[in-house]
């Protein structure tokens, strides 16, 4: 299967989408199709061997819309990336709509001058009058409008209707009668050319000012993008070369001189520095760099020159992996934007239908002229276009995943968006999330016949071949007295998921692990039973050494809580979010580390197999809790998957390798709450804009078609029903960029 993002113009409602998405669904091999209004882009999974990526632009194209293809956007001897082809795209819309307003501004004004002479004082003879009306209405209807005929047409064509048809059938209705009674007097009707004519403009100038807007709901995104440098300083032969950004390879040494950005991903070579990381991370203050540090590209190098190995480039940059993965999520579509997509789908054939029945009641059970009939139909036509109903969600979930991306949270999907603010339990995994995943050897204890050196030496030996953190801890400790630990020392090593590790070493049988390895081979701890209680009451991780069968000695190693770990949990607490810790570990240690960070003792799962995790968060949710798993992604990637959120913490820089729906850049177990109530700002702000959406439609119309008219005498004049439609749309995504000012929490 294949994903492509096509960004697709000429979509103005969320019945466009509706029909996007049903005409393309039904080409072979189409997996699933999500059209997003606000980003106009259209993402569709699909089988390649059943149908092309041509074959689906066509479709799109065939429906009424345009798609903007790679190739059209291609500088001569150059390739633009698809921000910039979505950018060109938008910025051509944007001037589209300015124009055509300002050519139908130039001739709604004097219409308006000449309809109402008793209010300007301006009036021609009635057949001149009339007739020039005519000559300058004109223009506006099939100039300026002729983007709402080419929608209608299409939208007719395939047996549908969208905000283009109600604006077409409105604005004929006027323009056609007007025309109708100029040219015909003996009807006697009257000519209506500003009604057509200032609808057109304000719809327009809504329209452009939406675009307006709406351009600006990225501005995270495109922040993040401007800050790739576009030189960079390379070391080759010797000698400091400028190159363009895009050509430093991997092995690269590039030198960054205090005041520039840092070009790609790497390690520090030479040099110390503090960089700032806050675009990126969000974090605020600077971080020490110095040799053996990884850097991540586009952050800024504030004093020191640095000398950076490039490790990744180019695409595979953290900077370009979360743009990818904002971009990706900021189309992405929301459950609850779906009720409304089809609702829309619905709502124009239903307003329509509204406007005639409108215009039947007045004109033929209440004996009202037909020039008043009329006046209620096109305003109800006008007035209840879904256009704010299709923005309503994608500006929210656009600006707010830029929001969080701003602050080092990265979340995948809209569909995760909605779900986390519904979390009722956080569970955290302890090692590297609670605490600092840097165990380190705090105590040696020896059985009768082995002294620390051979303890520490037979476990070093036993460990050389294990990447888990317990190895690493012991390893450190042996160099650190001198101990030679070379890998051959250790023969038939195997891992024991849970356990530990059995190896053979220097011809000698050896099992390093906790009290379950030592239990499943039948070795009794005897004298260091007691010692070992003790360290684990004290907090602290203990495995046991076995050689030839016989205890020899413990290894107690203590990985502190990070600083910020008990005010993670506390945040959670006051948010009233249930808080579990799961662990590997035994139950005395994990108690000991949950009670320092706020956990009850009830709400610890300890001695978890990391195959059972997931286990265990499947029997959270069997109790009707909603669940986010939060860990490091790799060990953790089964409970990840099947928590309703996962939440991948400290990602580094393979964010998008991640397996949690939410990927924290930082590696601060305070930005699981942060995550959580910005989830919920958002929802928050989706809510208000389907709300007024709703409402708005659900008041006006009936003002539109006429109910306050036998109680007060008031009829909604049509022109005054385009700019509250026009404004509508302006005021939803106006209310979604007030996200902007979202402040977090955590500093």
């Amino acid at each position: 299967m294949k994903k492509s993002v096509i960004p697709v113009s000429g979509m103005h409602c969320a019945a466009c989408v509706r029909t996007i998405e049903k005409g393309v669904a039904k080409l072979p091999g189409v997996k699933s199709i999500s059209v997003n209004l606000a980003t106009e882009r259209a993402t569709v999974e699909f089988d390649e061997r059943a149908t092309s990526e041509a074959d689906i632009w066509n479709a799109i194209e065939g429906l009424g819309y345009k798609v903007v293809r790679p190739e059209e956007t291609d500088a001569a001897g150059g390739q633009e990336t698809a921000p910039d082809r979505e950018q060109t795209m938008r910025s051509k819309e944007t001037a589209s709509l300015r124009k055509l307003f300002i050519f139908a501004l130039v001739f709604a004004v004097p219409i308006l001058v000449l309809s109402f002479p008793e209010v300007f004082g301006v009036q021609l003879p009635a057949p001149y009058n009339s007739l020039l009306l005519l000559a300058m209405a004109t223009p506006v209807q099939f100039v300026a409008g002729y983007r709402f005929y080419k929608g209608a047409f299409a939208a007719a064509r395939n047996l549908t209707s969208s905000m283009d048809t109600l604006v077409a059938v409105g604005t004929s209705a006027a323009y056609f009668y007007s025309v109708a009674a100029v040219l015909v007097p003996a009807l006697g009707g009257s000519a209506y050319f500003d009604t057509s004519a200032v609808l057109i403009t304000f719809i327009l100038l809504g329209k452009w000012l939406e675009a307006e807007t709406k351009g600006r709901t990225s501005d995270a995104i495109r922040k993040l993008i401007g800050l790739k440098p576009k030189t960079a300083i390379v070391l080759r032969d010797g000698r400091e070369t400028v190159v363009p950004a895009e050509d430093v390879a991997v092995g690269d040494v590039v030198i960054v001189k205090p005041g520039q950005r840092i070009p790609v991903d790497g390690v520090v070579v030479d040099g110390v520095s503090s960089v700032d990381e806050s675009m990126i991370t969000g974090e605020s203050m600077p971080v020490e760099k110095r040799k053996g540090d990884a850097v991540i590209g586009a952050t800024m190098n504030k004093n020191g020159v640095l000398k950076v190995r490039a490790t990744k480039v180019g695409r595979d940059t953290m900077l370009s992996q979360i743009v990818r993965l904002v971009e990706e999520a900021q189309g992405s579509k929301a459950p609850i934007q779906r009720i409304a997509d089809t609702v829309a789908g619905y709502f124009v054939p239903a307003v329509a239908a509204i406007a005639l029945v409108t215009f039947g009641v007045w004109y033929f059970a209440f004996g009202q002229s037909f020039p008043f009939a009329l006046s209620a139909f096109i305003a109800v036509l006008v007035i209840a276009c879904p256009c704010a109903l299709g923005l309503a969600t994608p500006t929210a979930v656009i600006v707010g995943m830029g929001k969080a991306a701003e602050n080092g949270i990265l979340i995948k999907s809209a569909e995760a968006l909605e779900t986390a603010h519904r979390i009722t339990t956080v569970v955290f995994d302890k090692t590297g999330t609670l605490t600092n995943g840097r165990p380190q050897v705090t105590d040696i204890a020896t059985a009768q016949g082995f002294d620390e050196a051979k303890v520490l030496e037979y476990a070093a030996l036993a460990e050389i071949g294990s990447g888990h953190p317990l190895a690493e801890a012991v390893l450190a400790r042996a160099k650190a007295d001198g101990m030679d630990v070379k890998l051959a020392a250790a023969a038939k090593f195997e891992t024991v998921p849970g356990y530990g590790v059995s190896a053979t070493v220097k011809g000698v049988p050896v099992l390093l692990g906790n009290r379950g390895l030592m239990e499943k081979h039948g070795i009794s701890l005897g004298s260091l039973e007691a010692r070992m209680e003790e360290l684990e009451n004290a907090g602290k991780t203990v495995m046991a050494l076995a050689v030839r069968r016989r205890p020899a000695g413990l290894i107690a190693v203590s990985d502190e809580p990070k600083a910020t770990a008990a005010e993670a949990v506390a945040r959670l607490k006051e948010m009233g979010k249930e808080v579990v810790m799961i662990t590997g570990d035994n139950r005395r240690a994990a108690a000991a580390i949950a009670a320092r960070v706020g956990i009850p003792e009830a709400g610890v799962l300890a001695e978890v197999l990391p195959a059972a995790k997931e286990a265990e968060v499947a029997k959270l949710q069997s109790a009707g809790k909603v669940v986010a798993m939060v860990g490091d992604g790799i060990n953790d990637a089964p409970a990840l998957a099947k928590a309703d959120i996962g939440i991948a913490i400290g990602a580094g820089t393979d964010v998008a390798l991640e397996t949690g729906q939410i990927v924290l850049v930082k590696n601060d177990p305070r930005d699981v709450a942060e995550a959580i109530r910005l989830s919920e700002y958002i929802m928050a702000k989706i809510k208000q804009n389907l709300f007024w959406a709703f409402a708005y439609n659900v008041a006006a119309i009936p003002v539109a078609a006429g109910a306050l008219y036998p109680a007060f005498g008031i009829l909604l004049n049509p022109m005054i029903a385009a700019a509250a439609m026009a404004f509508s749309s302006v005021s939803v995504v106006t209310n979604s960029l007030l996200m902007k000012r979202y402040k977090p929490k955590i500093k």
